[in-house]
């Protein structure tokens, strides 16, 4: 893991946004975590370090869309959301609020009966979405 030194009042914001995700995951089926992960193209560890409040990992403002859009945020959440964020990380709100609109599509894929290749199909279909999104210019 990288060491990052945050100032004590960075982490403190940092952790403001972190503990409005963590409840926002926490209020929403299970199962929202993996979502995330499959969702981001990443491991699951990946989104327990940048929902958990006690890891001062921050959040990448290019994952901000995949997030609202995967949790559900509600405006209500968004806005509370966005407002730590920007506290956290004075101008990357620009990016974060110009963010992609996005849609859920759900398909119906083929259950290997094996956990490590139903989650290799789960990103080859992300990635594929991603680098579709790419060739189109309309990736975030």
């Amino acid at each position: 893991m990288i060491d990052i030194k945050l100032e004590p009042r960075s982490e403190e914001a940092i952790r403001a946004y972190k503990t409005i995700l963590s409840q926002v995951i926490d209020q929403r089926p299970s199962g929202m975590r993996q979502r995330l992960a499959d969702a981001l193209g990443k491991h699951r560890s990946f989104v327990t370090q940048i929902s958990s409040p006690t890891y001062s990992i921050p959040i990448p403002s290019k994952h901000l869309p995949a997030i609202f859009s995967v949790c559900h945020f509600s405006q209500a959440e968004r806005d509370q959301f966005l407002a730590a964020y920007h506290q956290a990380h004075p101008g990357k709100i620009s990016i974060a609020a110009g963010a992609r609109k996005t849609r859920h599509v759900s398909l119906i894929v083929p259950d290997f009966g094996d956990d490590k290749q139903n989650a290799a199909l789960d990103r080859a279909i992300n990635e594929f979405i991603q680098k579709v999104a790419s060739i189109t210019g309309k990736s975030g």
